[in-house]
Parts: structure tokens; sequence; C-alpha cells
């Protein structure tokens, strides 16, 4: 029932906002599984840099433009480099809602569109409304910082890991998270998915 629905509920677009004007491109990205919204690290609106500081990873700089973000489950993140390393109990915690949540993100020096990479056009406005929906995704210190998860899990030299607000589980996965920046700022998505591959069809 779960797959049967999940697929009928993908297949419902949600359309975009009409006449918004393109303003700043965003991306969406997937490894295959997984998809991260990918941002512009400095604009007018924002500069990531000053909450997912350079010295949280092991080589990002100013150098690098774009920052991607995703959203999942931090046993999955953290403990399971392969699918060879999955747990039960890791598993069993992120079908179930139990565990944590992490916010995974990586620097980028430049972005390319590819099958695995998507551009979309949005206004400042809808950019803000994805901003507010992502900063609240993370959990913060007393004095409103992102907080850093001191790690050697690391998959990249420029990624680094956060405390993330939120349950994962069946119902709400780190795609069902990146649809909803999507719906969130206006633009096409998936009635709900807890799939990267229902994300990307819109995008073709």
């Amino acid at each position: 029932m779960y797959v049967i629905i999940g697929f009928a509920l993908s297949k419902i677009t949600v359309k975009e906002e009409p006449n918004a004007p393109d303003e700043v491109a965003i991306y969406i990205l997937t490894n295959g599984v997984h998809t991260d919204i990918v941002m512009p690290v400095k604009t007018k609106t924002i500069d990531w840099s000053t909450q997912i500081k350079y010295e949280h990873t092991d080589k990002a700089n100013s150098t690098y433009n774009y920052i991607a973000m995703g959203w999942g489950d931090k046993g999955f993140y953290l403990q399971t480099p392969t699918w060879a390393d999955l747990k039960f109990s890791t598993a069993f915690k992120a079908a179930t809602g139990l565990g944590s949540t992490a916010i995974h993100t990586t620097y980028y020096r430049t972005i390319k569109e590819s099958e695995n990479c998507r551009k979309i056009m949005i206004s400042w406005a809808q950019y803000k409304r994805l901003i507010t929906y992502i900063n609240a995704s993370f959990q913060k210190d007393s004095t409103s910082h992102f907080i850093n998860i001191n790690t050697n899990a690391n998959y990249e030299e420029t990624d680094a890991f956060y405390e993330a607000t939120g349950s994962y589980s069946l119902f709400k996965t780190c795609n069902t998270w990146a649809n909803n920046t999507l719906k969130i700022s206006g633009q096409k998505a998936c009635f709900w998915t807890a799939l990267d591959s229902s994300i990307f069809d819109k995008y073709e």
C-alpha cells in the first residue's frame, strides 16, 4: 500500500507559481538516491558561509561559489557509508521516526547541469521563502548559530554536518524534505514523494 500510494501521489504535480521573475538560480542535485538543494553561497539575501563556516570543512574557502544542502536521518548520514554498513537498528529508527536528523552541506566551486543536476530560476521573493524553510530545518545553539557535528564521517573535503530539526520516517524522507523546499518556493514539485527520481521527473 505504501508503494502504491507513494507512486500515485508522486505523479500528481504541484504547478509552479505563474509570472514569477527569473532572478536567482538554484539547482536540484541527486547522487542517485538523495536530493540536495544547491544555492549560491552569497547573494544580497543571505551569506550562508556566516553559519556554515569554511573551517567546519577540510578544504572549502571563499573561492567556492555554491552550497548544497540535504536533510536526512543522522544515523544514515554518519553510520552508513555504504549499504553494506546498514544496521537493522539504524533502518528501524529511520523508518519509524525514532532517530535524530542532520543536514549535510557541501561546498562546490562550480555547478554544471546534467542528468543529475537541474537548474531552476526563481524570484527573490521565492528564494526568501526557501531560505526561511531551510533555516528552520537547522537546530540552533543559544546564540542562534547552526550546531556543527564534529565527525570523521565526511564524504568529501568540502562538506560538513549539522544538527537538524524534525524526524525522518517513511513519510518524511530526505527527498520529501527537498520536495517541500520546491513547493514552498513556488516551484514544480510532487504532491508527495519519498524518492529523488519522482522530483527529477518533473524537470526532464
